[in-house]
């Protein structure tokens, strides 16, 4: 298991809210602090369809990766922004299909660490590793990814609810893109990100409240329907596209959701 902190790394400070933290409140978790769960509280307030758009993107997780390991093949996934351990994690989804599936998890946040056991508890067929890098170091993500996973066979990419913690200034496009140019032809980009453009003064808000009250690092920027697109360059966009998280084939627990959620989803898979 890749521990070594390397590189920038966030402290744990529980006197700032954190996104796996702040995430983990919103579904209902205890792994967070106070000043966690006040910025979901507040950030909640401000725009109320921020718990159900939490709770269907743990679904689109879902949903994704079983539809790439049952219907496309892919065995070996690279999750980045994995968030604390809940139910459903990429390797239980992914090994209930298929037992030998592989998954590499990424995350910054130390706490997330500290419950990486959950995320190792592998198939005895398969195999979880977990580093803890930040996005922005592609480099050692990727060098990390080499040690369990075949980069040569297709790997799913999942940047799910992690890519608006990267700022214009950081280039989240040209990451992603590296990222992609690393892996096979073959290999699938799964993708959910918030969305500027849906209940557009709602989302300003509550990002504005999270922002206030997160580490320096950690600052969220909601993008439009065209910015979430342009992720999924030198892809072929799989039906229906980039959709909000419920229209990205539901299933029958997705029927329940009304009303607009403010979050682009949709999975490419790479030339």
């Amino acid at each position: 298991m890749y521990e070594r902190p390397t590189g920038e790394m966030a402290p744990i400070n529980s006197s700032v809210a954190h996104p796996a933290r702040v995430y983990n409140a919103w579904l209902g978790g205890k792994d967070n602090c106070s000043a966690d769960r006040e910025a979901a509280e507040l950030a909640a307030v401000a725009n109320p369809e921020i718990v159900p758009a939490v709770r269907a993107n743990r679904a689109f997780l879902g949903r994704a990766v079983r539809e790439l390991v049952g219907k496309v093949g892919v065995r070996q996934f690279l999750d980045i922004g994995t968030g604390i351990p809940a139910a459903d994690n990429t390797h239980e989804v992914a090994q209930r299909v298929d037992p030998g599936a592989r998954v590499v998890y990424v995350d910054n946040d130390p706490i997330v660490l500290a419950h990486a056991r959950a995320l190792l508890v592998s198939a005895p067929e398969g195999g979880t590793d977990y580093l803890q890098a930040d996005l922005r170091d592609v480099d050692r993500i990727l060098a990390a990814a080499r040690e369990t996973l075949d980069l040569s066979q297709p790997v799913g990419l999942m940047l799910v609810a992690v890519l608006q913690y990267i700022p214009d200034a950081d280039d989240p496009y040209g990451l992603t893109r590296r990222l992609l140019d690393a892996l096979a032809p073959g290999s699938h980009l799964v993708l959910s990100h918030p969305a500027a453009d849906i209940s557009a003064e709602e989302v300003a808000a509550s990002m504005r409240v999270y922002n206030e009250r997160a580490a320096a690092h950690a600052g969220a920027t909601p993008r439009t329907h065209a910015g979430v697109t342009r992720f999924f360059d030198g892809t072929d966009l799989l039906d229906p596209g980039v959709v909000q998280l419920p229209e990205w084939h539901p299933e029958t627990e997705d029927a329940t959701t009304s009303g607009p959620l403010p979050m682009w989803c949709g999975v490419g898979r790479k030339h």
